[in-house]
């Protein structure tokens, strides 16, 4: 009887120990907020936030679109609906989400419609797919108060929740691979990081950006 007490008794800690595991998880899941956005070529996007403290990752991926399980090749091809996309992964006791829908719209060019920098169409716009009531009137609130600061008209949109899609492997941290390349238009034999700068610095986006958002903007040199 003392032996079958005793086993209970272990089995019993055992139970608490793995409850609190969870709750551990449970909370540090609940911790996080994920916000996706589309901002031209998802190369930058991610780059340009996973440089945020608080940011806990950046996907590329797609979104906004009626293809399920869309490849780069057919996003960029045009058809599918869908918008080169990022999912920012934070946390929301280091950096808020308005702070980062601040950053999002001084990082981008939001008074064009038709793409982004040199990427044009209808992958390469920008938008905002606030996950819950919360993030779209935050959205609502940061696209006013970058209007005003501004001075012109702001037609990034802001959408509904949209299922997000992540890209393949080769598109992820791409700014940042050691990978080298066989053959692209910025060079061959290249690593991924350098025709990332090749590719970011001709495409003009760092120029517009500025020219636009002057000091306030926040990723460019």
């Amino acid at each position: 009887m003392k032996h079958l007490s005793t086993i209970k008794t272990v089995a019993l800690a055992g139970c608490i120990a793995i409850g609190l595991c969870a709750q551990s998880t449970t909370a540090k899941a609940a911790g996080t907020e994920t916000l996706t956005v589309a901002g031209g070529c998802f190369w930058c996007v991610e780059s340009d936030f996973e440089s945020v403290k608080g940011v806990k990752e950046a996907v590329s991926g797609f979104a906004g679109g009626r293809t399920a399980n869309p490849t780069y090749k057919q996003v960029t091809g045009g058809g599918t609906g869908h918008y080169e996309a990022v999912q920012i992964e934070f946390d929301p006791d280091v950096v808020s989400r308005d702070t980062l829908l601040d950053l999002f719209f001084r990082s981008i060019d939001p008074t064009d419609a038709g793409g982004q920098f040199c990427d044009r169409g209808e992958s390469y716009r920008s938008a905002i797919f606030p996950a819950d009531g919360a993030q779209k009137a935050a959205a609502e609130r940061a696209k006013s108060e970058a209007e005003a600061a501004l001075g012109q008209k702001i037609v990034t949109p802001i959408l509904g929740s949209a299922k997000f899609y992540p890209a393949d492997a080769y598109h992820q941290d791409y700014y940042k691979s050691s990978e080298r390349l066989v053959l692209t238009s910025v060079g061959v034999g290249v690593k991924k990081s350098t025709a990332y700068k090749r590719y970011r610095k001709g495409c003009g986006r760092d120029a517009r950006v500025k020219q636009l958002w002057g000091s306030a903007a926040p990723f460019v040199n």
